[in-house]
């Protein structure tokens, strides 16, 4: 039960991030922002 609740939620986030970036400038711009807050963390 709870594992098809976990795999549910990441489909779905999986969806709406797809749905976010529609454009591969925007994929790009979505990846740098991600390694960007990786770098400051670090």
């Amino acid at each position: 039960m709870i594992r098809k609740l976990v795999l549910a939620a990441a489909a779905a986030g999986l969806v709406l991030g797809a749905a976010a970036c529609n454009t591969v400038r925007g994929v790009g711009q979505d990846i740098e922002s991600a390694a960007n807050a990786v770098d400051r963390a670090t």
